[in-house]
């Protein structure tokens, strides 16, 4: 299947979440309902790591690596979707879904001053672009609104840190964290809603919540990542940015909920302001210190240059490797190899 389609099933995949989630609130707990989600996740990534072989990753997390997986556990599996099922019970699941878009400006503010990323001009004018569209959604949604949008914003921003946590992990593959992430943050709260006093749920509702969590954030990962592999992380994140818009049009469609013109409006906001996201590349010289470790790379960039034989340079896969100290000019976006501050007054840029 053409990439482009395996980027747009798994959009639309994620994007369905909320409409979904929300017909489920009736009958579940938020919080077990969190739990179920991610229980399915690890269900939902399963065939991914049969593939790679690899069920058992800890012998190769050093303390480090292992902390930064517990971050993402706690971030991205316990706190997060539990903060967004409170807003989603306060407010539209189209209104929700499109507020989603929070998280990629959480993740580049984050970036910015905390995980040693850069921002320019038109990366700004983005993060004004999502705030404002977030502001009209919220008028849009009358006295509850602020109420769900905060807490929708709080689990953007956790999502925001389980992302940068998640792409420092070294040693084990996407499908594998996300894997032990639901595995570990599902359990912990369904066993917390029992806890506070949530019954057992309906069957039918909560083999509903396993699914979804099957398909809307394990399957969707899996698919993400098979994308991104194919047609690169950028191009695969350009088509998967449409998921708030499928949620949304997918809440008037099965859930009836009707689209205001604030949702209209916010919409175009959004467009444009993603699209500047996007475009936000810099170039500049700069360094990359001695460096030795494992994740999933091609060998077609600037950065991983030792040599498989027989090995395709478009071939992505996954081992130890070694980066020499490196000093080079290039476009680059923040990711694995570029997470360092860009200052034009500093000759060679800082050290990664």
């Amino acid at each position: 299947m053409p990439p482009v389609i395996l980027a747009l099933i798994s959009a639309l995949l994620f994007g369905a979440a909320a409409p979904a989630c929300k017909a489920l609130l009736r009958d579940i707990h938020p919080v077990q309902l969190a739990g179920l989600l991610y229980l399915g996740a690890a269900v939902g990534v399963s065939p991914a790591i049969v593939r790679a072989g690899g069920w058992t990753p800890f012998g190769r997390l050093d303390r480090r690596n292992a902390l930064r997986l517990g971050g993402a556990v706690l971030f991205g599996g316990i706190l997060g979707p539990v903060a967004l099922l409170l807003g989603l019970r306060l407010a539209s699941a189209a209104s929700v879904s499109l507020w989603l878009n929070f998280e990629l400006v959480a993740t580049a503010l984050l970036g910015v001053f905390i995980f040693r990323d850069h921002l320019g001009k038109v990366g700004w004018a983005a993060v004004v672009g999502v705030v404002s569209a977030g502001a009209i959604l919220t008028v849009g949604e009358g006295a509850s609104g602020a109420a769900a949008a905060s807490l929708v914003a709080l689990a953007c921003l956790f999502w925001g840190l389980d992302n940068h946590l998640t792409a420092l992990i070294d040693g084990i593959t996407p499908a594998q964290s996300t894997f032990w992430k639901g595995l570990s943050a599902g359990g912990f709260n369904c066993a917390l809603a029992f806890f506070m006093g949530a019954t057992v749920p309906p069957p039918v509702s909560a083999g509903g919540g396993l699914l979804v969590g099957a398909l809307a954030y394990g399957a969707s990962i899996a698919l993400y990542i098979t994308a991104a592999q194919q047609m690169g992380a950028t191009r695969a994140q350009l088509v998967f940015a449409s998921a708030p818009f499928f949620g949304a049009a997918l809440s008037a469609t099965a859930l009836g909920e009707s689209l205001e013109i604030t949702h209209f409006v916010a919409a175009v906001i959004l467009i444009a302001s993603l699209g500047m996201m996007f475009r936000d590349q810099h170039a500049h010289l700069h360094m990359h210190e001695a460096l030795e470790h494992e994740h999933s790379h091609r060998h077609d960039d600037e950065h991983h240059l030792h040599e498989h034989a027989g090995m395709r340079a478009s071939h992505r896969h996954t081992h130890r490797h070694r980066h020499d100290r490196t000093i080079h000019h290039h476009p680059h976006w923040p990711d694995l190899h570029h997470r360092h501050r860009h200052d034009d007054e500093k000759a060679g840029g800082e050290a990664n």
